[in-house]
């Protein structure tokens, strides 16, 4: 994807001028509404997202892709599940979630929103507080 392409909205009446959204910008609402949804573990970036986080640079947009196409916009989402959430559950939540902060917040309609599962979270339970052998 182009990094200076820029999505431009419908011109509103005012006539004050155009709005132009970078995709960057329906990555991170897309990736902040993605995990607000119970169930998500985590999205999925890719290794160099993983390391930038790692030295301090929260991404919002990790493991999202936003693809401009002449007949609409789609965005995928890839994410960890936690271990025993319903899977079409949790999935139909992501769309509804983020089909309903992009349309709030940018007035954008999108053709797809792909939810990709790639890795389950086990949640491990806490070490013991007392060694089972110290007497």
């Amino acid at each position: 994807m182009d990094e200076h392409q820029l999505l431009e909205l419908e011109e509103q009446k005012s006539g004050l001028g155009k709005v132009e959204i970078s995709p960057e910008v329906i990555e991170v609402i897309a990736g902040i509404a993605a995990q607000e949804v119970e169930g998500v573990a985590s999205l999925r970036g890719n290794f160099a997202a993983d390391v930038a986080e790692r030295l301090g640079k929260k991404n919002h947009g990790k493991g999202v892709k936003v693809e401009l196409r002449e007949d609409g916009i789609v965005v995928d989402v890839s994410i960890s599940i936690l271990y025993g959430a319903a899977v079409p559950e949790v999935a139909n939540l992501i769309q509804h979630n983020i089909q309903q902060a992009l349309e709030t917040m940018t007035a954008i309609e999108l053709k797809a929103i792909n939810v990709h599962v790639v890795g389950v979270f086990f949640e491990t339970q806490e070490p013991p507080t007392e060694s089972p052998y110290e007497a």
